[in-house]
């Protein structure tokens, strides 16, 4: 079996934010070209990350909510416990024969997300020139039509590996986003799947997004527990 026919997928369970961000950057730094892709599904403690660029004036009051400068692409975004992190440690170059591009990547992992709302009878929509996706028109009240519920940010190196990755909002408090112009766009609205009325665990909801991820990458998932990678022992 080649190394890109299967991905490894890890549930790390809810953790604080900067000690996944070292272990994202130092499993890339180890990775050698036969390590495994791998996801790790989670959820943070809450926090305000802000992008390799973001403009700080979009962090509007943080309250007593830490902030998080990271190096991933994008603006302000918040995390939180009752949202499903997904991190996607992948080897672009090798995902394809003529290389997976980065574009095509986002449009995988956003279509990821919309085949994960349609399980849950949820429509989900692209925004040109916004990554991320936004409620659509269908079953879904007016008041949360075009909202938010799930962001987009990775960082790609020059050797054409990924980490970060993606949030989708299952059950939490909402109200930080207000305190923020989620992904630099003053008065968006974030919302979740509760809001909807759908009642889900954000651990269903994660292993639905697991297998919809692998099935766009057209790889078969290798779940491995709660066990962090071999390679961060060493």
């Amino acid at each position: 079996m080649a190394v890109t026919d299967f991905i490894t997928v890890r549930d790390l369970g809810r953790m604080p934010y900067e000690p996944v961000f070292k272990a994202m950057k130092t499993f890339t730094k180890k990775r050698s070209p036969d390590t495994p892709d791998e996801i790790w599904l989670l959820e943070h403690e809450p926090v305000f990350t802000l992008g390799q660029a973001a403009d700080r004036s979009h962090l509007l009051d943080p309250h007593d909510i830490p902030v998080f400068q990271a190096d991933r692409g994008g603006e302000v975004t918040y995390h939180a416990p009752g949202q499903a992190v997904a991190y996607l440690l992948i080897d672009l170059k090798r995902r394809t024969k003529n290389r997976l591009f980065v574009r095509e990547f986002v449009r995988q992992i956003e279509q990821a997300v919309i085949d994960t709302l349609a399980v849950y009878h949820l429509s989900g929509e692209r925004r040109a020139g916004a990554p991320g996706i936004y409620l659509g028109l269908d079953a879904v009240p007016q008041s949360w039509q075009g909202a938010k519920i799930a962001a987009l940010g990775l960082k790609v190196l020059r050797n054409g590996c990924t980490y970060h990755g993606l949030s989708l909002n299952v059950s939490m408090d909402l109200q930080p986003f207000s305190w923020i112009n989620p992904c630099g766009y003053a008065g968006l609205v974030s919302s979740d799947m509760k809001m909807t009325g759908r009642n889900v665990s954000v651990s269903e909801v994660q292993h639905e997004l697991a297998h919809a991820l692998c099935r766009q990458m057209q790889a078969q998932l290798d779940f491995k527990g709660n066990r962090l990678p071999s390679v961060m022992a060493a």
